[in-house]
């Protein structure tokens, strides 16, 4: 995986936290440093854990399903983009303004469960795991820090585009890593 797919990759992982921090944005009124500080040290740290422990858990079986992983890499990718542009069209509730520990741990879990699959991937795609996952837990720092920002000025209006983009970035390098497996590309 090349520096730009990463970033790419970064980018889509991190906006469902982007969308849940506009959300917590839009809750909260007016913002301080603290509050984008806060969203982006736990949506950030857990986009760097949770590939982390993909990579590890992916790495038990890289051996026994190597000759499909392109396969594999594509199909997850594809379900979590799928999954993100559906949720973009869902109209539910934004989380409220509370940031306590327990608030944002559960959101922290939920916004970065798609990396687990990510970070099974990367193991099957022979990926440097630590790097990786530092840069995407950065660029989820810094969009999530730029979501409570959004939120408080602009409210909802990015929320929905930032998942149904996010979503299509996932889906089409899915894509290219199966076209690339399959020596198409």
């Amino acid at each position: 995986m090349n520096a730009v797919e990463l970033l790419l990759l970064a980018i889509g992982l991190s906006m469902d936290a982007f969308a849940v921090s506009v959300c917590k944005g839009l809750s909260l009124g007016r913002i301080s440093w603290k509050h984008m500080c806060i969203a982006g040290i736990w949506f950030g740290g857990f986009q760097f854990l949770m590939p982390t422990i993909g990579y590890y858990l992916g790495n038990i079986f890289t051996d026994m399903i190597l000759s499909y992983n392109y396969w594999i890499a594509f199909i997850l990718l594809s379900l979590i983009g799928g999954n993100m542009i559906k949720e973009s069209r869902e109209t539910d509730d934004c989380p409220d303004a509370n940031m306590t520990i327990s608030a944002m741990f559960a959101l922290a879990i939920a916004t970065s469960i798609d990396s687990l699959a990510v970070g099974v991937t990367f193991a099957f795609m022979d990926v440097s795991i630590i790097p990786a996952a530092i840069f995407i837990g950065c660029v989820t720092f810094l969009w999530s820090a730029l979501g409570i920002k959004t939120g408080s000025l602009f409210g909802l209006k990015y929320k929905a585009k930032a998942e149904c983009i996010g979503g299509f970035v996932l889906i089409l390098l899915g894509l290219k890593i199966l076209l690339e497996g399959l020596g198409m590309l």
